[in-house]
């Protein structure tokens, strides 16, 4: 038995157009992330976007600071 450990973001994209965005970002990350999927929500005008990664807090902050820097791209869920 071996325990992993890992942190599931969420991300909320509210300017579908920015997804190009939040992809050039997410590629940044690329040796850290496990896993992410993107589901459209068409009847809010969303996309929601999650994604498991395996980083460390440091890496996971640098991440969630450069999203919040692009306000246009979209918001973490918590």
């Amino acid at each position: 038995f071996r325990r992993v450990l890992f942190r599931s973001v969420g991300i909320i994209v509210e300017d579908v157009a920015a997804a190009a965005e939040i992809n050039r970002i997410l590629h940044e990350y690329v040796d850290w992330i496990i896993s992410r999927m993107g589901v459209p929500y068409r009847q809010q005008g969303i996309c929601i976007t999650s994604v498991a990664i395996d980083a460390p807090s440091d890496v996971i902050s640098s991440l969630s600071g450069k999203r919040s820097e692009e306000r246009r791209v979209g918001k973490e869920c918590r």
